[in-house]
């Protein structure tokens, strides 16, 4: 069993513990609109999710300067922030219970996303899970964010894990090439913003359908 051993469990946050899909749509689109940039739809919005902010409008709108893509990134945290003040996103069913199951069993949970490290610090507690995580890595943490494995190995250092006790669980191809690439286990699942073929073609060793079935 690829799980015997396991003691760190890093987790996505967006799509994987948050259902923040409609703040994300709704902020970049929010954001287009904002600096006049060309519509684009809720499904190319979301082909972004789990990228950092820069280089989600860089598939978005190829081409513009890097000035342009630090613009759109800084208007979408303003404009994501003052979201939150109308649309809380909520935790998915079963994270927390899970996540305090898992805690009591003696795992250390972390988190390993691309947005910021001030928005997963909010969110995180807002949600009331914070209490369940004893690390975060956001994006402006690292130098080279998913699908590299630069999250997982920075958590495994802090830590004191090594890849071979650890357990990467996300919702997007990039959550589980990140993992395997650091040389952890790696879990998909389904609720999120990515296909089970995405996850399943990206070489996931499990993929779960509900947050309880971690569990087992």
């Amino acid at each position: 069993m690829k799980t015997k051993g396991i003691k760190l469990i890093i987790f996505d946050f967006d799509g994987t513990l948050g259902d923040t899909r409609r703040n994300i749509i709704m902020t970049m689109q929010m954001t287009i609109k904002e600096l006049n940039l060309p519509n684009r739809n809720e499904a190319e919005c979301a082909s972004t999710i789990g990228v950092p902010l820069a280089e989600g409008f860089k598939i978005l709108f190829p081409g513009l300067s890097e000035e342009r893509y630090t613009i759109c990134a800084d208007t979408y945290r303003r404009i994501f922030k003052e979201n939150l003040q109308n649309i809380k996103p909520d935790a998915f069913p079963g994270v927390i219970e899970t996540l305090a199951e898992l805690s009591k069993q003696g795992y250390t949970l972390t988190i390993a996303s691309s947005r910021s490290r001030a928005s997963l610090v909010e969110l995180t507690h807002n949600m009331g899970i914070s209490d369940y995580i004893s690390y975060l890595i956001g994006a402006d943490d690292v130098v080279e964010a998913k699908p590299k494995p630069e999250p997982v190995l920075k958590t495994l250092a802090a830590k004191g894990f090594s890849a071979e006790e650890t357990l990467v669980v996300g919702d997007m191809a990039v959550d589980i090439l990140m993992g395997s690439s650091a040389g952890a286990s790696t879990c998909g699942v389904t609720w999120g913003n990515g296909s089970r073929k995405d996850l399943e073609e990206a070489g996931a060793d499990f993929i779960i359908d509900s947050m309880e079935e971690l569990l087992k």
